[in-house]
C-alpha cells in the first residue's frame, strides 16, 4: 500500500468508483480509493440502478447526460462490456394540469441542455407501456433514453479504468482516524498503515457521518429503508417484442421497470422509515433490512389499480435496503464546509443513474477548482449551521414521500420549519405574514389580505399577484418595512484588510470611512465567484475600524470558505462571522427618510447621509447601523440591528411610521423591483459559468487596478470575445413568468437560458433575465420564450427600466 498520494477516496460505491476514475480523466493519476469491505458492499448492491435523463435543473440534466454517455460507452467496451439497458424509455404519469404544465416546464429547460423530453397525453402514455390504465391520468413526461444499468458490474468498469491510468484501489482498508496537518495535508489512518495525502474525499454512502466524525464534522445526510420487490414472469412482459419502458407514478408513488420477463417494482410509502439514526452495526455489509410489506400495502394497492397484470403477478424477492437522502433531496458534491483539501460525493439518493455525472463534476472541482457547470445546486455549503440530524430526518422523510412530486414555484413543504427566526417572525405572523425560506431561514414572502389565503401551486401568476402589486405600490408612493433576515455579514479588521479586500474583488473597494460599494469576486478562471456590499467602518465605541463584507443569505459559509482560503499568513487581516447575530429591517419609499428622522437621531439629510452611505445610529433605543443602499430602486436604508434589539428598533420604526402610510412589504414585491431595476441574484444571474463581462458587469472591473483573483484569465477571456450575454427581456404574455432554465428559441434552435423572471408592477411589463448568443444581445432584437410548451415572443430591452437614472434612489 503506498504511504504518500496526491488523492485518497474513502468509499468503493458508485460515488467513490466514479470520483477515483474522473480524476484520472482530468490528469492525476496518483490517486487511492479505500473501501472497508468490497467494492459496491453499501447501498450500491442492491441498487435498482434506475439512469434517467430528467432533472430539476440544467446542472443535474449535464451530469445526468454525463452519465448516459459514459454508461453506453462502458457498455460498449468489446474488452469489458457491462449489462446496461439503454434507451429503454421512460414515463413520469401526471393527472393534474399543473403537473402537466411543469413537465413542460422541464422539457424547455432540458432543450438547453440539448436534452430532448416529450409531453405526451394518457392514452399514448398507455400505447408506449401497454401494462397501464388511463385511469385518473392525464398524461406524462417521456425521457427516450431512460434505462437501467447492472451497479456491480459499473463500479468495477470504472476501478478497472481508474487503474489502468495508474489509480490505485485498496479493498478490505477500513479507515480508522483522518488527521490534518498545519499544511493542511492529511494522513489517512486505515488497519493497513497510514497514507499521507494532499486531499480527502468522503464517498462513504451511508456511513458518510462516521468518517465526518474523524473530521470533526456532521454532514446532513439521513438513510431511509427503501423496498422493492421482483415479480415471476408476466406473460404480457414476455410476449412483448420489446422491453416496457420504465414507469415513476407521482400518483401511486412508485416506480418499476422491466426485470427479465417479470418487473421489479418500487415504493416510496407515506409510513416510510429512518435507518441508522442510532448507530450502524459496524457488520452491516452486503446486508438488508428485514421485509416489511406491510409497510407499503398502500402504494401496492395503487400500483395495481395502474397496472392490473401485477395482481396475478408472483413476488420471486424483497429487497429492503438503505437509500441516503439530504434536506432538499439533492446531493452533497464539493468542498466539505469549514476544511480545507477535504470533498464530499455523498447524499446520492440516486446514486447509480447519476453517480457518473456526480463524480465528473466533483473531478473537476477538486482538479481545477471549478467545474464546467456552476455546481451550486449540490454545493455541501448551500445549508449552514440549521442542519441537524433532527431536521435532516424531517427533511428526509418528507422528500421520500414526495420523491416523484416536483417542487413548484413558491412551494415550501412544512416539515422541519421554523429552522431559523427571528424576534420578529412571530410579530410578522401575527400581522399576516406568508413566509418563504432562505437558507432555513422564515422570510417573509407577502402579508396575506386573510389566513384562509392560500395561492394555487403552478408555473402561472397565482393569486398573490395583486397583493405583491399593492406592496409594491405603496413603496412606490409612500414607504414600506421589510425584515431581511439571514443576510450574511463578515466584519472584516486588521491593518490589512483593505489590501486583502483590493486582492480579492474585480473592482475598486470604497477605503474612505462611511461609504458602501458594491464589488464582484471572481474565481481563477475569471468567472463571477461572489457578489459583496462592501461598508467602510470608522472605529468608534462600537468597534475598531472595519469592513463589513454583505452578501446572500445562502452564501454564510461558501463566502467565508473562499475568504479565508485566500488569506496570506503574513497578512494581518481577522474575519468574524456576524450572519446570526444581527437582521436587516429595510425601510423604502420616498417618505422612507421622514420615517427615519423620526425615529433616529441625527442629519438624513441627501447632503448629510448621501447614497452609498453608512453611519452608526440608533433607532429608538436600538444601536443600529445604517446604509443608504437601495435593492428596490427607490430611496431606501438598510438598518442593521443586532436581533437582541430587533423588535425595539420594529416598534420604533411602526410608530415613526404610522403618520407616514408605512405598510409592510415581503421578498415577492422585492423580487419584481429589483427586476426593474437590473440588480441581479447570486446563484441565478450570477454563476460560475460566465465572467462580468458577459454578465454585463462592465462598470465593476478595473483592470487597471493591480493584481487580483482572476484578473489573468479575465485578460485572456477579453481576447477571446464573449461567448454569451446576459440581457433583459420583456416577454409578451401577462399569463406566467418565465422560469429560470426556460429555453429562448430563433428559427427552432436553442439561443438562451432564461435565469429569472418576474412581473415588474411599476413599468407594467413582463420582465426576465436571460444569457443569449451575442450576436443577440441588442435592444430591439426579438426571439421567442419556450414557456412550459408555448412558444411566447421575447424583446430585448435596456435593463433597468424602471427610473433608468437612479434619481429616486438617490433621494
Amino acid at each position: 500500500m503506498k504511504s504518500r498520494t496526491k488523492v485518497v477516496v474513502i468509499g468503493g460505491g458508485i460515488a467513490g468508483c466514479s470520483t477515483l476514475y474522473h480524476l484520472t480523466q482530468e490528469g492525476w493519476s496518483d490517486v487511492v480509493l479505500v473501501e472497508r469491505n468490497e467494492l459496491t458492499s453499501g447501498t450500491t448492491w442492491h441498487s435498482a440502478a434506475q439512469v434517467t435523463n430528467f432533472g430539476m435543473n440544467q446542472t443535474m440534466v449535464g451530469l445526468k447526460t454525463h452519465s448516459i454517455n459514459l454508461y453506453k460507452e462502458l457498455s460498449e467496451d468489446p474488452d469489458y462490456p457491462i449489462n446496461y439497458h439503454h434507451g429503454d424509455g421512460g414515463i413520469r404519469l401526471a393527472n393534474t394540469p399543473q403537473q402537466m404544465q411543469g413537465y413542460r416546464h422541464f422539457a424547455s429547460m432540458a432543450r438547453g441542455m440539448d436534452v430532448h423530453f416529450e409531453v405526451i397525453d394518457a392514452e399514448e402514455c398507455a400505447r408506449r407501456h401497454p401494462l397501464i390504465s388511463t385511469d385518473n391520468l392525464l398524461g406524462g413526461l417521456w425521457d427516450p433514453l431512460d434505462g437501467d444499468i447492472d451497479p456491480a458490474q459499473l463500479c468495477q468498469a470504472l476501478a478497472r479504468r481508474a487503474r489502468a491510468a495508474g489509480a490505485e484501489v485498496y479493498r478490505n482498508t477500513p479507515v480508522t482516524a483522518l488527521t490534518q496537518h498545519r499544511d493542511d495535508t492529511w494522513t489517512v489512518h486505515t488497519e493497513h498503515g497510514d497514507i499521507d495525502c494532499d486531499i480527502v474525499v468522503n464517498a462513504c454512502g451511508y456511513r458518510v457521518n462516521e468518517v465526518g466524525a474523524m473530521m470533526g464534522v456532521h454532514h446532513p445526510v439521513m438513510s431511509m429503508e427503501h423496498q422493492y420487490f421482483l415479480t415471476e414472469e408476466i406473460p404480457a412482459i414476455r410476449d412483448a417484442g420489446h422491453r416496457m419502458p420504465l414507469l415513476r407514478c407521482p400518483i401511486s408513488d412508485y416506480y418499476c421497470r422491466q426485470e427479465k420477463n417479470g418487473l421489479l417494482l418500487g415504493f416510496y410509502e407515506q409510513g416510510c422509515k429512518t435507518w441508522g439514526m442510532d448507530g450502524i452495526d459496524p457488520h452491516f455489509v452486503n446486508a438488508l433490512c428485514p421485509d416489511d410489506l406491510d409497510r407499503v400495502t398502500d402504494v401496492l394497492e395503487g400500483a395495481f389499480a395502474r397496472m392490473p397484470a401485477l395482481m396475478e403477478a408472483g413476488i420471486h424477492t424483497v429487497v429492503n435496503g438503505p437509500i441516503t437522502y439530504t434536506i432538499d433531496g439533492a446531493p452533497l458534491v464539493g468542498p466539505i464546509p469549514g476544511k480545507r483539501n477535504a470533498f464530499c460525493i455523498i447524499g446520492l439518493r440516486a446514486g447509480l443513474g447519476e453517480g457518473g455525472g456526480h463524480g465528473w463534476l466533483l473531478a473537476q472541482q477538486i482538479v481545477h477548482g471549478e467545474a464546467c457547470y456552476d455546481t451550486w445546486v449540490i454545493d455541501p455549503r448551500r445549508f449552514t449551521g440549521h442542519a441537524n440530524v433532527e431536521l435532516t430526518a424531517l427533511k428526509a422523510i418528507e422528500d421520500y414521500q414526495n420523491e416523484f412530486r416536483f417542487h413548484f414555484p413558491h412551494e415550501h413543504r412544512p416539515a422541519g420549519r421554523p429552522a431559523k427566526t427571528t424576534p420578529l417572525t412571530p410579530v410578522l405572523e401575527a400581522a399576516g405574514a406568508e413566509f418563504t425560506v432562505v437558507n432555513g431561514w422564515e422570510r417573509v414572502d407577502y402579508i396575506k389580505p386573510s389566513a384562509e389565503f392560500h395561492p394555487t401551486l403552478g408555473f402561472a401568476f397565482d393569486e398573490a399577484f395583486d397583493v405583491v402589486a399593492s406592496e409594491v405600490r405603496s413603496v412606490q408612493t409612500a414607504v414600506g418595512l421589510c425584515e431581511v433576515n439571514g443576510f450574511n455579514r463578515i466584519e472584516i479588521t486588521g491593518a490589512d484588510a483593505h489590501a486583502f479586500l483590493d486582492r480579492m474583488v474585480c473592482g475598486r473597494v470604497p477605503k474612505r470611512g462611511g461609504r458602501v460599494g458594491l464589488a464582484y469576486l471572481l474565481n481563477h478562471h475569471g468567472m463571477i465567484k461572489a457578489e459583496a456590499t462592501l461598508a467602510t467602518l470608522p472605529a468608534s465605541d462600537r468597534g475598531p475600524a472595519r469592513v463589513w463584507y454583505g452578501s446572500a443569505a445562502a452564501s454564510e459559509y461558501h463566502d467565508m470558505d473562499w475568504l479565508q482560503a485566500h488569506l496570506r499568513p503574513d497578512e494581518d487581516v481577522q474575519l468574524r462571522s456576524l450572519t446570526n447575530d444581527q437582521t436587516i429591517l429595510v425601510l423604502a419609499g420616498p417618505k422612507a427618510r421622514d420615517v427615519l428622522s423620526a425615529c433616529a437621531r441625527g442629519d438624513w439629510s441627501a447632503a448629510a447621509f448621501p447614497w452609498l452611505s453608512v453611519r452608526e445610529s440608533f433607532v429608538g433605543i436600538a444601536p443600529a447601523t445604517v446604509m443608504g443602499v437601495s435593492f428596490s430602486g427607490e430611496l431606501a436604508y438598510e438598518i442593521h440591528v443586532p436581533n437582541a434589539s430587533l423588535y425595539a428598533a420594529y416598534l420604533a420604526l411602526r410608530k415613526a411610521g404610522a403618520a407616514h402610510g408605512l405598510t409592510l412589504f415581503g421578498a415577492r414585491a422585492v423580487e419584481s423591483m429589483r427586476m426593474e431595476k437590473g440588480f441581479l441574484h447570486w446563484k441565478a444571474d450570477l454563476i460560475t459559468e460566465f465572467d462580468p463581462f458577459e454578465t454585463g458587469l462592465d462598470r465593476f472591473v478595473a483592470m487597471d487596478k493591480g493584481d487580483f483573483i482572476g484578473k489573468a484569465a479575465l485578460m485572456a477571456r477579453q481576447a477571446e470575445g464573449p461567448r454569451r450575454r446576459r440581457v433583459c427581456l420583456r416577454i409578451e404574455t401577462d399569463k406566467a413568468p418565465a422560469r429560470g432554465g426556460a429555453s429562448l428559441m430563433l428559427d427552432g434552435a436553442v439561443v438562451g437560458t432564461i435565469t429569472s423572471g418576474d412581473w415588474g408592477h411599476r413599468v407594467g411589463m413582463n420582465l426576465a433575465y436571460a444569457f443569449v448568443q451575442p450576436g443577440l444581445a441588442e435592444p430591439g432584437t426579438r426571439m421567442q420564450l419556450d414557456l412550459c410548451g408555448d412558444l411566447i415572443g421575447a424583446e430585448v430591452i435596456a435593463e433597468g427600466c424602471y427610473d433608468p437614472g437612479h434619481g429616486r434612489m438617490r433621494g
